[in-house]
Order: C-alpha cells, then sequence, then structure tokens
C-alpha cells in the first residue's frame, strides 16, 4: 500500500527543494528554487510552488507553479512561465497527487489556462499538445575536436565563414546589456515584444554559475547574442539573436558554435537549442546542426477550449506582430517588457 501524501505550498528552505530538484532524473534548471525569485522579483506574479510529502514529512515531489494574471489576456497557471520546462517531480504517485492540486487549485479559481511543460508523458488524464519541440544534439566523448567533426563539413564552413571574416566571440555578465540590445531589435523586426534587460539581471544574479551570456563582435561592435544555462551535464541556449549584416555574414552560426565548444569543454553530454514551432524556419535553422527533435509535453486544462497561452497564430492576435514590426527599436523595448509579462 502506497504511503499518503500530503501536497501543500512549499514552506521549507530554497536548500532543501534543490536538494530533492537535483536528486531526480529527468530535473531542469527551470525546476530550482531560484526561479521563484526571478518571477516575483521581475513581474510580481503568484508563486504557487507545490510540495508532495510523505507521512514523515519527507519531500516526495515538487510542481513549481506560477499564476499570471492580465485583464487583457487572462488568468493562467503555468509550470513554468517564460521557458519551455517546468512539470512535476517526484515518484509516479507524487506526480499524480501535485497534478491533481494543480488542477484543482485552477478548476477553483477559474483559471483560463492550466498548463504544465513537461518534458516528459506524464501519467495523468489530462490533454497534451505538442504544439513545441526542442532540438538537441548529443556530444561525443573526445571533447570539442570530436563534436566539430560529427557537424559535417556543410555547417562546420558555416561556422568558419564569421570567423574567418573577424567575429569574435566574448563572455562574461558584462555581455548581458549588449545581448539585450540585439535580441530587442531582432524581436522588433519579428513583430514580438521582448523581456526587460532587468528580466536577465535578475537571471543572473540569481544564477551567476550557470548562466552563460557571450556576444560576438564584428570591428568591435556586437553582432550577435546569447543566454544559455548549464545543469546536469546539458546546456541549453535559450535565448539568441544576431543582426542582418549586408557583408551576407551570418555570425549567429559561430556564436552557436561557441556556445556547443564550451559545453563539451565542460564535460555537457547534451546540447540543447532551446524550444521552437514545428517546421518553422527557426526550427529548420537548428536541425541543420544535425541534432534530433524532442516533442515538449504541454498538458493542459482550458476553459475556453485553447490550448496554449496567447500568440500570433490565434486570430484575435495576429495584427499584433504586423504592428509592432512598425515601432521604433526604443518604443518596442521600453514597451514590451509590459505586454510580454502577461504572456507566460
Amino acid at each position: 500500500m502506497t504511503p499518503a501524501l500530503t501536497v501543500a505550498p512549499f514552506a521549507g528552505e530554497a536548500a532543501e527543494w534543490d536538494a530533492f530538484v537535483r536528486s531526480q532524473a529527468g530535473w531542469t534548471h527551470f525546476h530550482l528554487y531560484g526561479w521563484r525569485r526571478v518571477i516575483e522579483t521581475v513581474f510580481g506574479h503568484e508563486c504557487v510552488f507545490l510540495a508532495a510529502r510523505d507521512a514523515g514529512g519527507r519531500l516526495a515531489g515538487v510542481l513549481p507553479l506560477v499564476r499570471v494574471r492580465s485583464a487583457l489576456f487572462g488568468h493562467f497557471l503555468v509550470s513554468m512561465p517564460f521557458v519551455s520546462y517546468g512539470g512535476p517531480l517526484g515518484g509516479a504517485s507524487a506526480e499524480r497527487a501535485l497534478m491533481d492540486d494543480a488542477e484543482s487549485r485552477a478548476s477553483g479559481t477559474h483559471v483560463k489556462l492550466l498548463q504544465i511543460r513537461a518534458r516528459r508523458a506524464l501519467e495523468t488524464a489530462l490533454p497534451v499538445g505538442h504544439q513545441k519541440l526542442t532540438v538537441v544534439i548529443d556530444i561525443p566523448e573526445g571533447g570539442p575536436d570530436a563534436l566539430f567533426k560529427q557537424l559535417g563539413n556543410k555547417m562546420r564552413t558555416k561556422i568558419r565563414k564569421p570567423q574567418k571574416e573577424g567575429v569574435e566571440v566574448r563572455w562574461g555578465r558584462d555581455q548581458l546589456e549588449p545581448f539585450h540590445r540585439i535580441l530587442a531589435r531582432n524581436m522588433r523586426d519579428l513583430g514580438t515584444p521582448v523581456q526587460s534587460q532587468r528580466f536577465y539581471e535578475v537571471i543572473a544574479d540569481t544564477f551567476p554559475e550557470s548562466t552563460w551570456f557571450a556576444c560576438g563582435y564584428l570591428n568591435g561592435e556586437p553582432v550577435s547574442g546569447g543566454c544559455g544555462f548549464i545543469w546536469d551535464r546539458e546546456m541549453e541556449i535559450t535565448w539568441s539573436s544576431s543582426l542582418r549584416l549586408a557583408s551576407g555574414i551570418r555570425p549567429g552560426y559561430f556564436l552557436h558554435w561557441c556556445f556547443l565548444e564550451r559545453a563539451a569543454q565542460e564535460g555537457c553530454t547534451i546540447a540543447n537549442f532551446g524550444r521552437s514551432t514545428p517546421n518553422s524556419g527557426t526550427h529548420e535553422y537548428k536541425q541543420q546542426w544535425g541534432g534530433r527533435d524532442e516533442p515538449l509535453w504541454w498538458y493542459y486544462r482550458s476553459a475556453d477550449g485553447k490550448v496554449s497561452t496567447p500568440n500570433p497564430d490565434d486570430g484575435a492576435y495576429s495584427m499584433g506582430p504586423r504592428l509592432w514590426k512598425k515601432l521604433p527599436v526604443p518604443v518596442a523595448t521600453w514597451l514590451g517588457p509590459k505586454i510580454v509579462r502577461s504572456i507566460p
């Protein structure tokens, strides 16, 4: 007989939560307790981090949930907003208990959408959507040289071109500001609101050892930038952007290679390119690196039949990207965080 489990908002110390997370198969950086600080500090959203405990009070499972409310977009309960992964960790009975509690909270507070962003299939009756996927590369033994050889001639040529043209990559916290400047410009061009620079600053302050910032420079000017995370021998490039250069140089190839190279040097066995929409241009770019697709298992409970948070594919918001592209970059950079904070 399975011992009884009790689910309640976590009231322990961060060290207890993180020790449990790191002991579980399939944990990710976004399960760490520090993300509570990031979400509360930057957005002021209510964090409902749930813990399942056994009869002896020991942790048996955890589920980081965040409540996102807005008059414009609605009321969401998401694990985890603004990133790809969340979902429960623990044994099968703990996961079921946590999911049941999340459903009850969503029903009892009239949530428009409960969304559990898992990386794998869960034992739940909730429907699942595969509207997003990630592309991952298995890093071979032998370090960067073996990885570079694995990429193939065509990709190696694309990496070498910006390097031969003089693009150099710099690492460190001081690359946060130029990274965000490039990201803001590129997101405006794509018609998508950008997160605030403060979001990345708080992330860097909270996770100084496991957050990577890098920018590629040409003639002393930043032309590409990325932010990634490392955990459990895996590295994810979570956000990246490059400027469109008139000379035809595509600095993003060299920047991404530098992230992969560093991951191999650090002993990682998996490099993760972050989430994409299947068959999108971004997805096709990532497939060039010879990785494999991993569908994301995003479970949901919807009050209006919609399976995801607001996006441009929704007819109600389809005009947004076209209008956003017309904004001056400084205006889009200032206004974007006020909008995107409500779109988890």
